[in-house]
């Protein structure tokens, strides 16, 4: 996998496809919640126009039905896209037609456009290959270079990730690169000890990680709505809280290898007026919920961390959202900062909470912008994104 130099996009016309799956505020439609994906790939996009690049920004938004729909369109982003390169963005309201075209030919070198949502079109995501393929044609047809800088949908064998890359001369952009460059040091030869924080709400959807990262981390801290399912394999009532009745027998085969809380916040309903109590990890009344690791469990946690030389954490520890549900990330992550060594954020809900909790990003080593593709990477899976880069 290569990125690229000034002189392989110079003067060149450049499909860059970008991460912009940004949220938006749900009482305020159109306005940005969380601009840190569009800031993320502003260095590739600084460095394409320093080149003499022209630049097409692709991008998808949400999981619109394969049709245009004004609640998952992309023009807000052009706005802020444009604030935050102190340069005019141009939009086109289409993806591959008139519109997009005659943005694309207007452009000069060093100009940006952004496209509308990839995905108002059947062909981004089509399981039809040749439906996907053909989406993908008209789209390398606007440009004589492609450039992947979205990492958080590598793991997506989509038209604008995978068939677009081998279509055109190829390259990473400089996110991806950094993403699978901190990637490889938690996989291959992580500097020890090696410390890993799980939360989240479902078991089965981080088991596969678990087991994976069991292999390499010297301990592994199980927090958020995940414990509860270990905590009943380990013979406790959980009350009402979150719980996969059909992962308990695995997780009870784990149990010896994970770190859990000692004590939970819990509530007696699912709101941030809920009455609430900090209760030890055996002792849930019924018909409460468990919606936050307690003071004890951030000590245990932060004392674990203590002298770790790699961290990769992934999942909050709580339902941060709702502020007497927050404390428990909060610390958690306060506690990360403190660490030495390298500190990853696997994206998603983790880096929304950094965020929502005003932690400053460069208090950790790398915060990932795919939660998703973080985990499969970690996995061990083969990521259409990255191999069609490879190729």
């Amino acid at each position: 996998m290569q990125t690229f130099s000034a002189g392989d996009v110079a003067d060149r016309r450049v499909l860059l496809r970008a991460d912009l799956n940004v949220p938006f505020l749900k009482d305020q439609p159109g306005v940005i919640a969380d601009d840190g994906r569009i800031r993320a790939v502003l260095p590739t996009i600084r460095a394409l126009r320093d080149a003499g690049a022209s630049v097409v920004v692709i991008s998808h938004l949400g999981r619109p039905k394969s049709a245009p729909d004004p609640a998952y369109s992309l023009g807000p982003v052009a706005v802020r896209l444009g604030e935050l390169l102190d340069a005019p963005v141009a939009f086109a309201n289409d993806t591959v037609g008139p519109e997009a075209e005659a943005t694309v030919d207007g452009l000069g070198a060093g100009d940006v456009a952004l496209l509308e949502n990839l995905r108002f079109n059947p062909g981004e995501t089509s399981k039809d290959e040749a439906e996907r393929q053909a989406f993908a044609r008209q789209l390398a047809a606007f440009a004589d270079v492609y450039v992947d800088d979205a990492f958080g949908a590598v793991h997506r064998k989509h038209a604008s990730v995978y068939d677009v890359a081998h279509m055109l001369p190829h390259y990473a952009g400089y996110l991806v690169q950094r993403e699978v460059d901190v990637l490889k040091q938690l996989t291959e030869d992580p500097a020890k000890p090696y410390v890993v924080v799980l939360g989240g709400s479902k078991v089965s959807d981080k088991l596969a990680v678990i087991e994976a990262l069991l292999a390499k981390a010297d301990k592994l801290l199980v927090g958020g709505g995940m414990c509860f399912t270990f905590l009943k394999a380990a013979g406790y009532s959980v009350g009402g809280s979150l719980l996969q009745e059909e992962m308990v027998d695995t997780c009870r085969g784990l149990l010896d290898r994970v770190v859990l809380p000692v004590d939970v916040v819990v509530a007696d309903k699912f709101a941030a007026d809920a009455q609430t109590a900090t209760v030890d990890a055996d002792a849930i009344p019924d018909g409460w919920l468990g919606l936050d690791i307690g003071p004890e469990s951030v000590r245990l946690f932060a004392e674990a961390l203590e002298g770790a030389q790699t961290v990769f954490w992934n999942g909050p520890m709580g339902v941060f959202e709702l502020t007497p549900f927050a404390a428990g990330t909060l610390g958690v992550a306060e506690a990360i900062t403190k660490v030495n060594g390298l500190t990853v954020v696997g994206g998603g809900d983790s880096a929304a909470a950094v965020r929502a909790l005003g932690i400053d990003d460069s208090a950790f080593g790398h915060i990932s912008t795919g939660g998703g593709a973080s985990l499969e990477y970690l996995e061990g899976k083969v990521l259409p994104g990255l191999s069609a880069l490879e190729a």
